[in-house]
């Protein structure tokens, strides 16, 4: 959602640019806020904090940012191509044509403050198939880039279906929306096509990286992952199957970077528009 769909990324760095400029620091760096992009606020925290290097602590430094983010939030707008892209999936879902989940690092309280303005932009995404950050159902440090939220935003539409009699969405007929790296593996370690929207800034910082972002393989995810490799079941791009919970593999085909959501490709993922 922040990044992609609204332009809360670029107010996340006003609110974090201020705190660093009171005390003198230096504005946060592609390199530092790349690596906190898309994570949940613990583990984005435990990193800033290692950077920036405050003299106030963590509680004194998250006063400070949610009274900005309060100011600030409430003026997210759409980034370009939004509007358009959720209106022609919102009618395809209502035609029985696809199934929308958000899956989003942001917790309930930042999520009100980004949305609630603007309510008619997410009314696309039904109530039980909205998964935030601080969903009680992702367990303490399995947030993105580990492939958990977006496994429950997908659980999440199969109980749906089931109980309309409806057969069940596999991951490998799922497509991720993202802008952030740990987002994309996150994405990948799920058994999910990804899309990358990169800002401009993390785009630069990823330069010739590329094919290793798209295949999930910066290593973000430190996490071992060999318990869950022993069972396959998702199926790749050639028909073989792959072991749950790794990442892809470079130009495998499961994902594409795009400048932006305007003029979607909708073909390109089979996706009648």
């Amino acid at each position: 959602m922040d990044g992609l769909l609204i332009d809360s990324e670029d107010l996340y760095t006003i609110c974090t640019n201020i705190i660093l400029h009171e005390y003198g620091k230096p504005s946060l760096p592609w390199s530092i806020k790349a690596q906190l992009q898309g994570r949940p606020g613990p583990a984005a925290g435990k990193i800033f904090q290692a950077w920036a290097d405050l003299p106030i602590s963590h509680d004194e430094f998250m006063e400070k940012q949610s009274a900005l983010q309060r100011e600030l939030f409430p003026n997210c707008k759409p980034l370009a191509g939004v509007e358009e892209l959720l209106r022609r999936m919102g009618r395809l879902q209502e035609e029985g044509g696809l199934e929308l989940a958000l899956a989003t690092s942001s917790h309930k309280g930042n999520f009100a403050l980004k949305t609630d303005h603007q309510r008619a932009l997410f009314e696309v995404f039904r109530q039980e198939n909205r998964v935030l950050g601080d969903d009680p159902r992702i367990p303490a440090g399995r947030g993105k880039p580990a492939p958990d939220i977006y496994l429950l935003a997908l659980s999440t539409i199969n109980e749906r279906r089931k109980g309309h009699g409806l057969d069940e969405i596999k991951p490998e007929e799922c497509l991720v929306f993202e802008d952030s790296v740990p987002g994309v593996e996150s994405g990948r370690r799920a058994g999910m096509q990804c899309t990358w929207c990169p800002h401009p800034g993390l785009k630069q910082e990823y330069k010739g990286r590329e094919e290793q972002v798209l295949a999930g393989l910066m290593g973000e995810h430190k996490e071992e992952v060999e318990e869950k490799n022993e069972e396959l079941g998702v199926v790749a791009a050639d028909g073989s199957q792959r072991k749950k919970g790794a990442p892809g593999g470079i130009r495998d085909g499961w994902a594409v970077q795009l400048e932006t959501l305007e003029n979607f490709p909708y073909e390109r993922f089979g996706i009648k528009a």
